[in-house]
């Protein structure tokens, strides 16, 4: 928290999870810790860009008030991640009996013998939280059964499908749960699909030591393994 001489601030830094195309906000606590109202208003060095809810108000002795800023919508990155603006708290004593209707923006001018409390603030553009990978570990790839190439067509095409019907807001938590879900399904398709490669392998194996020969029961069977067979991996 900074502390002015008359308001606490905080954060210290306005911290933005910088996205193309999205409107992002975070949020400053204004504290006063005085026996005493103080109006406060908010300034910034790009107000086109910022949207403050309040930019304008009175903290009451002892309580805290928040602020909403947000940033609109940019459709180019900053060069290195780097943002110029700025923004300034500024605040002076008023008395219990002022409303917010009393309160002009000329009011926050510094003029002699009139005390404004003064607060900046920088901006800081950090890195969204990316994803969870579907790449397995090494320790674990010799233990999960490779998928052939139509699986992980199908399944990347379900993944991007249902990235397009979520809204922003919802993606971080539900293509969580989704991807955790089609990934142990993949799995057990897999499984499933060399368990039944393994058991046909044996029974071609069996029926060619007697004879050489292929009886009627051994071609139902096989008949019977290809058609779940093929089940699975269009499953």
């Amino acid at each position: 928290m900074i502390a002015g001489k008359l308001l606490g601030v905080d954060p210290l830094e306005l911290k933005f999870p910088f996205e193309l195309g999205k409107q992002i906000s975070c949020f400053l606590q204004l504290s006063n810790k005085t026996e005493d109202c103080i109006a406060f208003k908010v300034k910034t060095t790009n107000p086109k860009k910022y949207t403050v809810r309040p930019n304008m108000g009175i903290v009451l002795p002892r309580s805290t008030c928040d602020v909403i800023v947000t940033m609109q919508a940019q459709r180019e990155a900053p060069r290195d991640m780097k943002c110029e603006d700025k923004f300034l708290i500024q605040g002076f004593l008023t008395s219990a009996s002022a409303s917010l209707k009393g309160i002009a923006p000329e009011m926050f001018t510094k003029e002699p013998g009139k005390k404004v409390d003064e607060v900046k603030l920088r901006v800081v553009y950090v890195a969204p939280p990316r994803p969870p990978s579907l790449v397995p570990k090494e320790s674990e790839e010799g233990l999960l059964p490779r998928a052939s190439k139509s699986e992980n067509r199908n399944l990347t095409t379900i993944l991007n499908a249902s990235k397009e019907n979520l809204k922003p807001q919802e993606r971080s938590e539900e293509a969580t749960v989704l991807i955790s879900k089609l990934t142990e399904e993949k799995n057990f398709a897999i499984q499933q699909n060399n368990k039944i490669r393994q058991e046909l392998e044996l029974v071609r194996r069996e029926a060619s030591k007697q004879h050489g020969g292929f009886s009627f029961m051994f071609v139902l069977v096989v008949a019977l393994l290809g058609i779940l067979l093929g089940y699975l991996v269009k499953a």
